[in-house]
C-alpha cells in the first residue's frame, strides 16, 4: 500500500475510543486526500466521527515535527534547533547512561499513555527498553483505572454484553457517558433501539449532547452516583423487583445487601444526589419492570475520590433484577478483558533487572518531578502530553522546568509538554506504521499496515525504542524482533480463548477478523472472582480495607449529603472538565477547522451561581483554587444543578492566556485502582473585567 501513488487503503483508528472504526484512506499522487468510513466493517459500517474525517489535516499540518530537534531556549520556550537522528541517540543514550551511572536506573522514568491505542506503538518494544533499563515504573491509571477495579471486584473479568446484542434491549440507561461524542456507533445501536420503542434514560452531572437527546434525563450531584444506585437498590428490594433464583444460582452477599441497602431510602438518597425521591423510585420500577433492559457505563462517574465504587455500585444492578440472563440486558464497561493480548509476550517483564523497582502513578507527575527521593533525573514522554492532561498542570510546569531533569518528548507536534524538552523526536502517525489493534468495546481485532511513508525523518515508537536499545547495548534477541514477530507474540495467547482463531496471516488477509465469541456462553459460570459467583458482598474489599458491599462514600472535595460543596470555605463549586465533541483529550486541539467548530474554553455555569457573581453570558471570567487558575468565557445555562460549572475539552495553552483545565484539578488518588480524581475539584469562579 505504501508504494501506491492512488486508490483507497484500509486502514484503523488509532485514537483512544470504543470504537476503534475500520477506516479508508483516499490517496491521490501518493498523499492521503480525504479519511473515511469502510463500509465493510462489521460494526462500524462505515461511518465516523467529524474528528477522523479531519484526520489529513492533523497529518499534514503545517507544525508538524520531522526531524530530530536540541531545546537552545529556555525550557518552555519552544527554541529549538535542528539535529540528525544520529547526534540525537547519541545524546539521549550517553545522558541516559550518566545517569544511571551516578545514579541507578531508577533516576530514569517513562511517561506514556494511549495517544495511539496500537499495541506494537505503546505497550511493546516501549515496554522492552524501559525493562530492561531497569527504570522506575509508571502506573498508567489516567483514564479508567478505578471503575475497572471497582467492576473487577464484582465481576472478574472486563467485559459484559456485546454490542450488537444491545439492539435487543427496550431500556437503555447511560449512565455518565456522552454517547453521541464518544462512543457513535452504540448512539447508532441505541437509536436503532428506540425507533423500535426502547426508551433512553440519561444519568449525568451534565446535559450534554447525549442527554439532550434522551427520553428523560436526570441530573445528579457529581460524585454521588453509587448514592443513587443504592438507592434504585433500596426500591428494587422493598417492591419485590429482584430475580430471587438468579441471586441465588449467581450471586453471593444478596441477603447482606438486602439489609444494608434499607438505610438508602429516596429521601436519604435524594438529599446526597440532588435527584427528586418520586424520580428515585420511578427509575427504580422502570429498571426492574423492563427487560431487556441494558446499562453503559461511562468514564466520568470513576474520576472521583469514590470513582471504583460508582461503578462497583452500578454494576451490581444488572445482577439484582438477572439481566445478565437476558440476550440485550446486562452492562458495559469495558469488554477489553475479551481480546486481552499477551501482555508479557509484548512488554517482556522479564527483562527488568530490578522487579522491585519503585512504581510512581502518572496522576502525580507534579509530585514526583518535584519530591520524590531519590529524584527523577531523566524522563522520557510519548503518546501523551501531561502539561496539558495530567492533574495539577502548574505543579507538573514546575517539575518539566528543572534544569537538572533531562527529558525527551517523541511526537508528532511541539506540543506543551515538547517545548520544556531537551530533545524532541519526530513521530510517524499510525498510518506510517504497523500496528495491532483492538476494541474495548466490540470484538473485532483489526491490522494497519503503512498506507503512507513517514513523513519527513519521523520514525515509529518501536524503531526509536530499536535504536536506544541499541546505542545502550541492549544485545537480547527481544529488540531485534520484527512487526510481524510481535504481532504474531501478541496473539499466541493460550489464556485467552477469545483470540484463540486470530492469526496474522488471517488479518493480512481481511483486515479484521472476530474473537471467538463461543466462549461467551459460559460467561456466569468462569467468572475469574473469588467465589466463582458475582460478588455482591467482597471480602477480597474488606481485606483491602474498602467497604465489602456497595457504600456512597462522599468525596474529599464536593458534595457530603447535607450541603453544597465548600460551604464556609472560599470554593463552593464543583468543577467538571469532561470532554468536547471535537477533541479526544488534547489531541485535535491544534487542528484549526476543529478549533474553529469548539471556538474557545466555556464555562457552563448555572443562572443560580452566576447571578450570585453578576457573571451574564459571554463574559471573561476567571476559575480558581489552591492550585491554580483557568481563563475562560462564560456561558450561563440550566444544563447542570446549581453549585456545578463545567468547562469541556482539552486545550492547548495561548499566548497571553491560562486554559488549562487541569490547573484545577487533584493528584489525589481514587479509592480503588489509584485513578484520577479530576472531577473530585471546587473551585470559585469571579468576573473578569475588561479595561
Amino acid at each position: 500500500m505504501i508504494h501506491e501513488q492512488n486508490g483507497k487503503f484500509p486502514a484503523v483508528c488509532p485514537l483512544d475510543c470504543p470504537d476503534t472504526c475500520g477506516l479508508l484512506l483516499h490517496k491521490e499522487e501518493g498523499k492521503i486526500v480525504k479519511v473515511t468510513g469502510n463500509p465493510e466493517h462489521p460494526i462500524t459500517k462505515g461511518a465516523i466521527c467529524n474528528k477522523v474525517r479531519n484526520m489529513a489535516e492533523r497529518l499534514y499540518h503545517p507544525e508538524r515535527i520531522l526531524y530530530p530537534m536540541r531545546r537552545i531556549g529556555a525550557k518552555g520556550e519552544g527554541k529549538f534547533e535542528r539535529i540528525s537522528w544520529e547526534e540525537a541517540i547519541e545524546e539521549i543514550a550517553s545522558r541516559f547512561t550518566e545517569l544511571i551511572r551516578e545514579h541507578g536506573p531508577e533516576s530514569i522514568m517513562p511517561y506514556s499513555f494511549y495517544g495511539n491505542m496500537g499495541a506494537l506503538s505503546v505497550d511493546g518494544m516501549d515496554r522492552r527498553f524501559f525493562h530492561r533499563l531497569g527504570s522506575t515504573r509508571l502506573e498508567q491509571g489516567i483514564c479508567n483505572a478505578a471503575g475497572n477495579v471497582g467492576w473487577k471486584y464484582t465481576m472478574g473479568f472486563m467485559g459484559g454484553t456485546s454490542p450488537e446484542d444491545t439492539a435487543k434491549a427496550k431500556l437503555f440507561i447511560v449512565w455518565g457517558q456522552n454517547t453521541v461524542s464518544t462512543n457513535m456507533h452504540a448512539w447508532s445501536i441505541i437509536e436503532k433501539a428506540r425507533k423500535q420503542g426502547a426508551k433512553l434514560v440519561v444519568i449525568d452531572v451534565h446535559r450534554n449532547r447525549t442527554g439532550e437527546r434522551a427520553d428523560w434525563f436526570i441530573p445528579l450531584h457529581p460524585g454521588t452516583d453509587a448514592a443513587l444506585a443504592l438507592g434504585m437498590m433500596h426500591v428494587l428490594f422493598e417492591r419485590g423487583l429482584v430475580n430471587q433464583e438468579f441471586l441465588t444460582q449467581y450471586t453471593i452477599g444478596h441477603e447482606e445487601l438486602r439489609e444494608h441497602v434499607k438505610q438508602y431510602t429516596p429521601d436519604k438518597v435524594s438529599a446526597i444526589t440532588g435527584v427528586p425521591a418520586e424520580h428515585i423510585v420511578q427509575l427504580a420500577c422502570m429498571y426492574g419492570e423492563t427487560s431487556p433492559a441494558f446499562i453503559q457505563i461511562g468514564n466520568g462517574l470513576q474520576h472521583h475520590d469514590n470513582g471504583g465504587m460508582n461503578v462497583r455500585a452500578i454494576v451490581c444492578l444488572p445482577a439484582l433484577t438477572g439481566q445478565w440472563l437476558v440476550e440485550g440486558g446486562g452492562a458495559i464497561k469495558s469488554n477489553g478483558d475479551y481480546s486481552k493480548f499477551n501482555g508479557a509476550a509484548l512488554a517482556r517483564p522479564d527483562l527488568r533487572p530490578n522487579p522491585n523497582a519503585r512504581v510512581v502513578s502518572m496522576n502525580q507527575l507534579g509530585e514526583v518531578l518535584l519530591a520524590l527521593d531519590p529524584p527523577i533525573k531523566g524522563m522520557f514522554v510519548y503518546c501523551s502530553n501531561p502539561a496539558v492532561v495530567a492533574p495539577d498542570t502548574e505543579k507538573v510546569e514546575q517539575g518539566l522546568q528543572r534544569e537538572d531533569l533531562f527529558t525527551v518528548v517523541h511526537d508528532l507536534f511541539l506540543t506543551d509538554t515538547a517545548k520544556y524538552a531537551d530533545i524532541v523526536l519526530p513521530s510517524t502517525s499510525t498510518f506510517e506504521n504497523t500496528d495491532l489493534y483492538r476494541s474495548y468495546w466490540h470484538h473485532y481485532i483489526q491490522l494497519q499496515e503503512p498506507v503512507i511513508p513517514p513523513q519527513g525523518e519521523s520514525k515509529s515508537n518501536m524503531e526509536v525504542f530499536k535504536l536506544l536499545a541499541q546505542a545502550m547495548g541492549f544485545e537480547e534477541k527481544a529488540f531485534q524482533d520484527t512487526e510481524e514477530d510481535m504481532v504474531r507474540q501478541a496473539l499466541g495467547h493460550s489464556a485467552n480463548p477469545y483470540i484463540e482463531r486470530i492469526t496474522l496471516e488471517g488479518l493480512k488477509e481481511h483486515r479484521f477478523l472476530k474473537l471467538n465469541m463461543e466462549h461467551q456462553q459460559r460467561y456466569l459460570d468462569t467468572l475469574p472472582t473469588p467465589s466463582g459467583k458475582i460478588e455482591l458482598y467482597s471480602q477480597q474489599m474488606a481485606e483491602a480495607g474498602l467497604p465489602p458491599l456497595p457504600t456512597y462514600v462522599p468525596l474529599i472535595e464536593g458534595y457530603d449529603g447535607e450541603r453544597r460543596p465548600g460551604k464556609g470555605a472560599p470554593y463552593p463549586l464543583m468543577f467538571i472538565s469532561p470532554p468536547n465533541h471535537s477533541f479526544l483529550n488534547s489531541t485535535f486541539a491544534n487542528v484549526d477547522k476543529l478549533m474553529k467548530l469548539e471556538k474557545e474554553p466555556m464555562l457552563q455555569i448555572h443562572p443560580e451561581d452566576a447571578r450570585a457573581r453578576a457573571i451574564s453570558d459571554g463574559d471573561e471570567v476567571l476559575v480558581w483554587n489552591d492550585r491554580g487558575e483557568f481563563q475562560v468565557t462564560a456561558q450561563v445555562t440550566e444544563k447542570m444543578l446549581p453549585g456545578t460549572v463545567v468547562s469541556q475539552g482539552l486545550w492547548w495553552e495561548q499566548e497571553g492566556k491560562r486554559q488549562r483545565a487541569n490547573a484545577l484539578t487533584p493528584e489525589r488518588l481514587s479509592d480503588m485502582g489509584n485513578g484520577a480524581t479530576f472531577f473530585s475539584t471546587v473551585v470559585e469562579v469571579k468576573r473578569q473585567w475588561r479595561s
